[in-house]
């Protein structure tokens, strides 16, 4: 007896069918998962979101022609090394090599959509999505990771922002403060001489110098105090803070999955309509039909009373 799919087995056979299935896919496996005690997997494929059918073309791609996104990514980086080192016959001739792999890719996906439901050889499909998203996955990285996962959720395009350069930042040490580290400053702002080795008188320096210093440790011990309070509250902002959040990603989870179920229920609502439509028109023809037949009819009864009206006079008075 063959072992039950794993969730990520689960998961790419959710993006891999066509988007109609995915929301009665995604319910029965959350609810497998469940029954078996497996929380994390049901939350891990409670938490996936319906794609779009462009999204869908291009997960089939990913999926069962992955070498074929390979040789996009690879391409995209010969494409950005180009773009560095300025090489205008090389940019040139790789920009011509991106036309033509977009467009085999596009053909590509056609093609997969068709052989996984012919019905589709005939249905306007979003190809022009399907390139947009193949062209922001040449020009931007993050793109190409996210069509080689084969989980796309929607189409994507490229706005042609570069990188934001990033800020300078600058250490910032004890000697910036103007703050010496290897001795004190006597009065006259000179370094004070060496000791002698015999125990000299404490004067009122002495004194100032012991009062700051026990001023300088009182004043650490209540600030540290302070950050300590600080600290625990900020720790159960913290905690209150990810909690908030949790029920946020929760409640948005619900409403994405409402969304879903709601755009299967327009789906459905459409199908009944294109169905009553089709009703409606084959009654009208049978009522016409049914007109035609009753007036014929009833032009057959008034001829045959005229007939017998006709008879009737014709016969003689006995």
């Amino acid at each position: 007896m063959a072992a039950p799919p794993g969730t990520d087995e689960i998961i790419r056979q959710l993006y891999e069918s066509h988007p109609d299935g995915f929301v009665a896919g995604r319910a029965a496996a959350v609810a497998a998962a469940k029954k078996a005690g497996d929380k994390e997997a049901a939350k891990r494929l409670a938490a996936l979101r319906k794609p779009t059918v462009a999204a869908w073309l291009v997960n089939l791609l990913a999926l069962r022609r992955p070498e074929l996104i390979e040789d996009l990514v690879g391409l995209a980086t010969a494409l950005r090394q180009a773009q560095r080192t300025l090489q205008g016959d090389q940019l040139r001739e790789l920009s011509n090599q991106r036309r033509q792999v977009v467009s085999a890719l596009v053909r590509a996906a056609q093609q997969l959509a068709v052989e996984d439901d012919p019905s589709l050889r005939s249905a306007k499909l979003p190809m022009a999505e399907v390139e947009a998203t193949l062209g922001a996955a040449l020009a931007e990285p993050r793109i190409a990771e996210q069509v080689r996962s084969g989980r796309l959720v929607k189409a994507a395009t490229y706005a042609g922002f570069g990188e934001v350069p990033r800020p300078r930042l600058r250490l910032v040490t004890a000697d910036d403060d103007g703050e010496a580290e290897d001795g004190e400053a006597g009065a006259d702002g000179e370094p004070e001489p060496e000791e002698a080795e015999q125990p000299r008188p404490v004067t009122a320096l002495d004194e100032r110098r012991r009062r700051a210093e026990e001023k300088a440790r009182a004043e650490r011990v209540a600030k540290r105090r302070e950050l300590q309070r600080e600290l625990v509250a900020a720790r159960a902002a913290d905690r209150k803070a990810k909690a908030a959040l949790e029920n946020a990603e929760e409640a948005e989870l619900a409403a994405g999955h409402a969304v879903d179920e709601i755009e299967e229920q327009i789906a459905e609502l459409e199908r009944q309509r294109i169905v009553a439509q089709a009703e409606v028109s084959r009654r009208k023809l049978e009522r016409r039909s049914a007109e035609r037949d009753a007036s014929a009819a009833r032009r057959r009864v008034g001829d045959v009373e005229a007939a017998l009206e006709d008879l009737d006079a014709d016969e003689p008075e006995k």
